[in-house]
């Protein structure tokens, strides 16, 4: 839910596809008509036309900085201004209550799904997006925001979530995730407010109780489901606070109210640049992760201001510098020898160059549904999950 996150990449590979989904289809002039997903192509711009002078984004914390924002602006005269989303959910509900009021959304796996669906976002022309031709394969058309090969949306980003620890503080350094549920850390420790954090404890019991046979940390039958629950009810007592935004967690470390937590790079990078001592991990059990996608709403005001952002956010140039800023990993594979000239060795550490098998072994976001792929929807979908939630935050 990153802010800053994000967040999460090929991982999503349960898609719940649904034949007759409405979506508007709305050129860059402003016309727009219903169509099915077989046909939701067919009003596709062919061309960016002027911008419209203003452009409103929903998004991640970090994802509008000054350093490519205001070039942006001076390039195009459209005037951004954005709402940091604090989870999926609510960009969710910020999308379909809006009525029009924000263009676009920075996408999240758990969230992209839900959007198409609902007939919130409308399809997207790949083709005026000069820099889609470099983004990794897994990116091009990948299943949490493509559906019957229709495009609702260009994907930006991708990154793991972290276990995130003062180094002062936490001894030895943890190696697993158990220690976000170890009573020894009472009243430190600080995880994500996102029903989607029920997927991590499920990932830990993967490893840890392997008896459960969870495979896929999204797709839970009810006994799975209950157990990861059940596991975060009883952490629900050692917690600090369920954070959600970025800054939140960054505040809880600076003051020294939270020593543990499960987080993203983006807050590794602000604190250590503020001389707090951390550093962060992708534990022994493996991590989820987030893949974000730039979604167009099916009721944009300003479509070409719309496109003109996409284009200008999958630039290597940007996005090397949003991937440096966030802690995050870029779709354009041009983007590494950027980084590297921004930051130093910045192009491995965040696995720009890294092998497919890197991508493939975090588990990213997605959308819950009990339709798990198997020919059976015995699996628990994402209204189950925010109920739990609800209950797990008491």
């Amino acid at each position: 839910m990153r802010p800053v996150h994000r967040r999460y990449l090929g991982r999503w590979a349960c898609v719940l596809l649904v034949a007759a989904l409405a979506v508007v289809a709305a050129g860059c002039g402003g016309s727009s008509k219903t169509a099915s997903t077989t046909g939701a192509t067919a009003n596709l711009p062919t061309a960016i036309g002027k911008g419209e002078g203003k452009l409103s984004l929903i998004a991640w914390e970090g994802y509008t900085q000054p350093e490519w924002v205001k070039p942006f602006e001076k390039q195009t005269g459209c005037k951004v201004t954005s709402k940091y989303g604090g989870s999926s959910d609510e960009m969710v509900t910020l999308m379909r209550q809006g009525d029009g009021q924000y263009d676009m959304v920075s996408a999240s796996g758990d969230a992209s799904l839900r959007l198409i669906r609902g007939g919130d976002v409308q399809a997207m022309n790949p083709a005026l997006i000069p820099d889609f031709k470099n983004f990794i394969d897994a990116l091009k058309a990948p299943p949490h925001n493509t559906v019957d090969g229709v495009h609702y949306g260009i994907s930006l980003q991708w990154g793991p979530n972290t276990l995130l620890y003062n180094t002062t503080k936490v001894k030895p350094a943890p190696t697993s995730w158990k220690a976000l549920y170890d009573p020894k850390y009472k009243g430190q420790i600080t995880i994500p407010d996102n029903p989607i954090q029920i997927a991590d404890a499920a990932l830990y019991l993967a490893k840890s109780k392997p008896d459960l046979g969870i495979k896929d940390p999204y797709e839970l039958t009810k006994t799975q489901f209950d157990a990861a629950v059940k596991l975060l009810k009883e952490q629900r007592p050692l917690l600090k606070k369920h954070w959600s935004l970025a800054s939140d967690e960054i505040d809880l470390f600076k003051n020294g109210d939270a020593n543990l937590g499960a987080s993203w790079p983006y807050q590794t990078n602000t604190l250590t640049a503020d001389k707090v001592p951390v550093k962060d991990l992708i534990p022994s059990e493996g991590a989820t992760g987030w893949a974000d996608t730039w979604m167009l709403s099916s009721k944009s005001k300003h479509p070409n201001c719309a496109y003109l952002w996409t284009k200008w956010v999958s630039t290597p140039k940007v996005q090397a510098q949003q991937a440096i800023y966030f802690g995050e990993t870029p779709a354009n594979t041009k983007a590494c020898p950027i980084m590297d000239q921004l930051s130093p060795g910045s192009c491995k550490q965040y696995h720009a160059n890294a092998p497919a098998s890197y991508f493939d072994s975090i588990k990213f976001w997605k959308t819950p549904s009990a339709d798990c792929g198997n020919g059976q929807t015995d699996c628990m979908d994402y209204n189950a999950w925010q109920q739990a939630w609800t209950e797990i935050k008491g």
